[in-house]
């Protein structure tokens, strides 16, 4: 069992860090930025289940929505909302362009009072209970009211939101054909707030096989699993990259996986990695988006490879994580391509050799990136980190 050992000023940390959302939070709302006042595209909907989580559901359903589409859960992060992080991390734009349906699950302030998924408490990391509960029956709601594809349910979120797609993939796995975690923890990194904190500064060290079980212990689901992509800011301070470096650990064991990748690419300038079944599916995906800090990449433009919009935690680095995990998922198809009727015998995936986004060589050397290296437990400057985060909101100026 991992021992937790608590870091010197963690109660001033957390109470500065509170003091950052809040902060965040409001600079949204005044600048009309990816917050509570954005534009919504969305529709929210009453009357899905119990909601022991007590949630709030959206949908989105694109003009020309496919026959038996495609279902993309998407689970925003702290100080955010459903619609704010539509907008910003552009998923209702790529459900035009291909023709998926969303569903956006929302935490209400009377929950958590900074908008967080409650990730790391108990009743809310388990099967058949609270939010994961209630997202399970929204799922199943879309999937009824949209006609979805049951072998294309998909899900993705940023931060809290990419710690609760941990907690979905591993309470529900037969539910879903793939899943991509942003900035995010693993499943079971944290039962109470002491340790989400920690867990957020230094991911608690785990061998692969304590990681994956885990996983098997949270249902009674034994494959197969879903395909999982993970991307981490190696700048990253607020969740720090060895919590990307776990996450591929519990994913590469309960796959059946090494955990060194198939290979390595690199997209749009970045690294990417690539861990392939041995019939050569794509099974697993890492994103390493170099100097960049907690938040979601974004490419910005009109472009096939761009959308969304930036904003705090929403980031312009020239890579669309949103339209790249698409891909990966298998529904980010040419409308020519997809308005045929294909019938799936399993959930779609990519080949090495089909994959389109690679690009440039494939990467050789021996050296990993400085992220999948196991870092030493160290302290961050706390206070510089809330200075630079408030600076690229545009809340201070220099």
């Amino acid at each position: 069992m991992t021992k937790y050992r608590s870091p010197l000023g963690l109660a001033d940390a957390r109470a500065q860090w509170q003091k950052f959302l809040r902060a965040v939070g409001h600079g949204d709302a005044v600048r009309g930025r990816a917050g509570e006042r954005a534009d919504s595209r969305l529709r929210e909907v009453d009357g899905f289940g119990s909601n022991p989580g007590k949630l709030r559901m959206f949908t989105y359903r694109p003009p020309a929505l496919e026959d038996h589409p495609a279902l993309v859960v998407v689970l925003h992060g702290c100080t955010q909302t459903a619609a704010g992080y539509d907008l910003g991390a552009g998923w209702s734009t790529l459900a035009d362009r291909y023709g998926f349906a969303l569903l956006l699950p929302e935490q209400q302030r009377s929950n958590n009072p900074n908008g967080c998924f409650n990730w790391f408490v108990p009743e809310h990391s388990r099967r058949d209970q609270g939010e994961p509960l209630s997202i399970r029956q929204m799922i199943e709601k879309s999937v009824i009211d949209y006609g979805i594809d049951r072998r294309r349910i998909f899900i993705t979120g940023l931060s809290a939101g990419g710690a609760m797609t941990s907690i979905m993939l591993a309470c529900y796995p037969e539910l879903f054909a793939g899943g991509a975690i942003i900035a995010g923890l693993p499943y079971g990194a944290a039962t109470n707030m002491q340790q989400a904190f920690e867990s957020m500064r230094q991911s608690p060290f785990r061998s692969p096989r304590e990681w994956g079980n885990l996983v098997r212990k949270a249902s009674p689901h034994r494959g197969p699993w879903p395909r999982v992509s993970v991307w981490h800011g190696d700048a990253d301070n607020t969740v720090i990259p060895s919590n990307a470096v776990a996450l591929l650990k519990q994913w590469t064991d309960v796959h059946g996986l090494p955990l060194p990748p198939s290979l390595r690419t690199r997209v749009d300038g970045y690294p990417r990695e690539v861990w392939l079944s041995k019939a050569g599916e794509e099974l697993i995906e890492a994103y390493t988006i170099s100097n960049m800090a907690h938040g979601t990449p974004l490419a910005v433009g009109d472009g096939e490879g761009a959308c969304g919009a930036p904003g705090p935690f929403l980031l312009p680095v020239g890579i669309s994580s949103s339209y790249h995990i698409a891909k990966f998922f298998g529904i980010a198809l040419a409308r020519a391509s997809t308005d045929k009727k294909v019938k799936f015998s399993r959930p779609p995936v990519h080949a090495a050799a089909e994959q389109p986004v690679l690009e440039g060589e494939i990467l050789t050397d021996d050296e990993p990136p400085r992220w999948q290296q196991d870092p030493k437990p160290h302290r961050p400057d706390i206070g510089a980190v809330i200075n630079n985060a408030l600076r690229a909101a545009g809340l201070i100026n220099d």
